[in-house]
């Protein structure tokens, strides 16, 4: 009961003052809040993109694993993976044949093509040739028209199918189904168009034309190693499938048991371990800088309530020589700092994730604002008032009421 009026109590002298000294409170609150934004601004910053590759991720599906004769982060010699064996369709086959676990096989090439319709042109479009199986490895979903039939693979027809970036450039105002467009100087008819998946590691997935496999081997002429696209029947058995992926990939490529695997089974989960030690560092930095902003916001709460508690020694000593209890004040000094601290903090959150969300809007960086982040940013700023307001507090308790009183 002593301890709740005690607080009341210096919470009411707390605000009396801060209203008295209103310069010296704005200033304070403006520090403190300068700190606050900084480090929610990052916060913002660097949740929304850690979301927004989440979502990237999830595009290449959850359960779909890709064989190439390369990983996709090549972190070793490189020359070694150059110089690999290809790998080729009595490979697609043998697994399609053998992998009990997997749901859909799908062999890929790609190439980098100019595209054209009409007068238009699309420059350095991701040509994938591939079957209709790849519509179930990929992700994928036709909006309009069909995807790639078996039919079309085998009589190798000039049939695509288009991303939605294709479609928005050539056919915004129309209908693509059954229009002519030219990959270079080949004419293919467009027959299928294809969701959109956004992009990845800022590379556009819909800025492509998919064509039948068979269609791509005669007219992209080249030993090209294949990559093979693999949908598992389930998430839960994507690490058995690997298991059984290598088995029948080291056999079927006569791979030496003394040897290590000589292909590789990339997986989304690999590129998120490597977007984290890109990013780690320099989140680290990011967020240093904005504790450290913050840590000088602090100082400037410690030297204003210092100077606060000289300014108002001869106040202390009248109250303490009237009976107030050194608790009392170190109550009313430490909720003064976190009073000033936590409205400098209301206002930095609001300041600091507004400009992460424009920051978000008129750049590619992208920002998400949690509830959480809004409680954190009020909560650690109070936190950092109480933390550098004890010093002050302490000492304007300690102060001897005779020597005080003597003060003018």
């Amino acid at each position: 009961m002593s301890l709740r009026v005690d607080l009341i109590e210096g919470f009411r002298i707390a605000v009396k003052s801060l209203r008295n000294y209103r310069v010296r409170t704005a200033l304070t609150t403006v520090g403190i809040g300068i700190g606050v934004a900084t480090l929610l601004a990052i916060l913002g910053i660097t949740q929304g993109l850690d979301t927004s590759f989440e979502k990237q991720l999830a595009s290449l599906g959850s359960s779909s694993v890709y064989v190439s004769k390369h990983p996709w982060v090549q972190m070793g010699n490189w020359w070694e993976f150059r110089n690999r064996k290809r790998i080729d369709l009595a490979q697609v086959e043998a697994v399609r044949n053998q992998c009990t676990l997997c749901e859909a096989v799908a062999p890929i090439l790609d190439e980098q093509e100019d595209v054209y319709f009409m007068d238009q042109q699309l420059a350095a479009v991701e040509i994938d040739g591939t079957t209709g199986d790849y519509l179930a490895v990929s992700g994928f979903e036709t909006v309009r028209g069909r995807f790639l039939t078996e039919t079309d693979n085998e009589s190798r027809r000039a049939v695509a199918v288009i991303g939605a970036d294709v479609v928005d450039t050539f056919f915004k105002d129309s209908d693509p189904i059954g229009a002519t467009i030219r990959l270079g100087t080949k004419p293919f008819t467009v027959v299928g168009t294809l969701s959109r998946k956004g992009k990845i590691l800022d590379q556009s997935q819909d800025l492509c034309v998919i064509i039948p496999f068979g269609t791509f081997q005669g007219y992209f002429k080249g030993r090209q190693s294949i990559d093979i696209g693999i949908k598992v029947k389930s998430p839960e058995e994507l690490e058995q499938a690997e298991d059984q992926l290598v088995g029948i990939l080291r056999r079927v490529r006569q791979t030496p048991p003394d040897k290590p695997d000589d292909f590789a089974i990339n997986k989304p989960e690999q590129l998120a371990s490597t977007y984290q030690q890109l990013t780690g560092a320099l989140y680290g930095v990011a967020l240093g800088i904005g504790f450290i902003t913050l840590l000088v916001g602090g100082i400037g709460i410690m030297n204003i309530m210092l100077v606060s508690v000289r300014e108002r020694t001869r106040e202390i000593g009248v109250r303490r020589a009237l009976g107030a209890r050194k608790r009392t004040i170190i109550a009313q000094f430490m909720l003064e700092a976190t009073v000033v601290s936590a409205v400098g903090g209301a206002l930095g959150t609001v300041v600091g994730l507004g400009g992460a969300k424009v920051i978000s809007l008129v750049s590619p960086l992208a920002a998400t604002v949690k509830p959480l982040t809004i409680v954190f940013g009020v909560g650690f700023a109070a936190l950092v008032g109480l933390v550098f307001g004890i010093w002050p507090a302490a000492r304007a308790a300690n102060l001897d009421p005779v020597e005080a009183l003597r003060q003018e």
